[in-house]
């Protein structure tokens, strides 16, 4: 992955100020599923609006490792720098500004389940997950604490690897460049840096996958992803969030 960051993609400025934190994201298996939209509404806060591609909403659910997780002025620490994390999402937008909305985000880190949710506002949840690799397959497997709901699968990459071209569906789940979370009841905004995604696409074979089923979105098939891709990943720089 690329230490520099490019600029000339971006849909909009990044904020006028030194971001707060640097990660990778590696190791990505992104699965999505079409949902309607009434079934996805309930799920995002009412100031917020959902963001369609041709008049269709998706929901993804997409398993990877957070790495080299820091604050801007401070250097990895294993065992808390590291970890795997398994975050279902959806496609939002703000002020033109599309963006993410996350359902869930389970990870086996013990701080950032606790620090995220107080100090972002994101609904960080504890799970046991690992995850394995080779040049073509990524292998998951996760288990919430709280309640048992599970992932458990594999990704392989099949085709070629290329980036979104503006206007097609990858792009629109791809390239998203900030977060919004309700923080102490207010929706804000978080900007994330990275350069354009590079990925493949893929076959995913899931043996488990009642973490997708459990948010109730009216998916006849969990265990069949309608579109699947696999990217090794990029290197991400985010800001604090911003009030809206």
């Amino acid at each position: 992955m690329a230490n520099e960051f490019r600029e000339d993609h971006l849909p909009f400025p990044m904020p006028n100020r030194k971001h707060t934190l640097s990660q990778s994201w590696e190791h990505l298996s992104f699965m999505h599923w079409e949902v309607k939209p009434e079934l996805l509404l309930p799920h995002l806060p009412d100031d917020l609006e959902l963001d369609l591609f041709e008049g269709k909403a998706y929901v993804g659910t997409i398993p990877f490792e957070m790495t080299h997780v820091r604050p801007r002025w401070f250097f990895s620490v294993p065992g808390v720098s590291n970890f795997p994390e398994f975050n279902i999402r959806t496609y939002v937008t703000r002020d033109g500004k599309p963006g993410v909305f996350f359902l869930t985000l389970d990870a086996q880190s013990r701080i950032t389940c606790f620090h995220a949710p107080r100090s972002y506002g994101l609904p960080y949840r504890y799970a046991k997950c690992s995850i394995s690799t080779t040049q073509d397959t990524y292998s998951w497997s996760s288990k919430r604490r709280a309640d048992g709901v599970s992932l458990i699968g594999s990704c392989k990459g099949v085709g070629d690897a290329t980036s979104a071209k503006l206007g097609t569906l990858e792009y629109f789940l791809f390239e998203r460049y900030c977060l919004y979370t309700v923080h102490k009841g207010i929706l804000h905004r978080a900007y994330t840096q990275h350069n354009p995604w590079v990925y493949r696409i893929a076959k995913a074979t899931l043996e488990e996958n009642s973490l997708t089923e459990s948010y109730d979105l009216g998916i006849q098939n969990p265990l069949h992803p309608e579109h699947v891709h696999l990217s090794s990943g990029v290197d991400v720089r985010t800001w604090s969030i911003e009030r809206l």
